[in-house]
């Protein structure tokens, strides 16, 4: 490591810039998938990262990412470490992503991840006219992560990030 850096702050600062390859405008911190980093007593840093769902493609380039990151900041000696339990949650997403996601057209999470079931029949708001007149057209839109709906108002298809736990 050229710059010694053990400040937890400054080195989860570090890990927090790096965004999710599907949704740029969101870093991973926002996303709630940084769990944590740690400086190591041999110099090395070491990255908790859990993904949104269990073979998430993104966590590859996520890692990539990561080890590129703390390059650029001197630090050579990096661990990426997935962690699948406790399994990652909407309720992890930070209110300012949440913010982001709508400005980007993407509705975010209504309700919380707990309770382990798929909420069907929920009213979704459209991230651009903030209706609530809306309809799911798939479980499934452009990631598993999210569902595709319309808007029956301003008539805009949107992604909606579903509530998952």
């Amino acid at each position: 490591m050229n710059n010694v850096m053990t400040n937890a702050e400054e080195l989860f600062s570090i890990a927090a810039k790096v965004t999710d390859p599907e949704i740029p405008v969101l870093s991973i911190a926002d996303l709630g998938i940084l769990r944590e980093v740690n400086a190591n007593e041999d110099g090395s840093v070491q990255v908790i990262i859990t993904p949104t769902y269990s073979g998430c493609p993104a966590m590859d380039v996520i890692t990539q990412d990561l080890y590129l990151a703390f390059g650029e900041a001197g630090i050579e000696k990096v661990d990426v470490k997935l962690v699948l339990t406790p399994a990652w949650s909407t309720d992890w997403m930070t209110e300012d992503g949440k913010r982001k996601l709508e400005e980007y057209g993407i509705a975010p999470p209504t309700g919380t991840g707990h309770s382990g079931r798929v909420t069907l029949g929920i009213s979704v708001k459209c991230p651009r006219c903030h209706s609530l007149n809306t309809r799911e057209l798939a479980r499934f839109a452009s990631t598993s992560c999210k569902a595709l709906y319309t808007c029956k108002d301003c008539l805009e298809p949107f992604d909606y990030f579903k509530v998952l736990s």
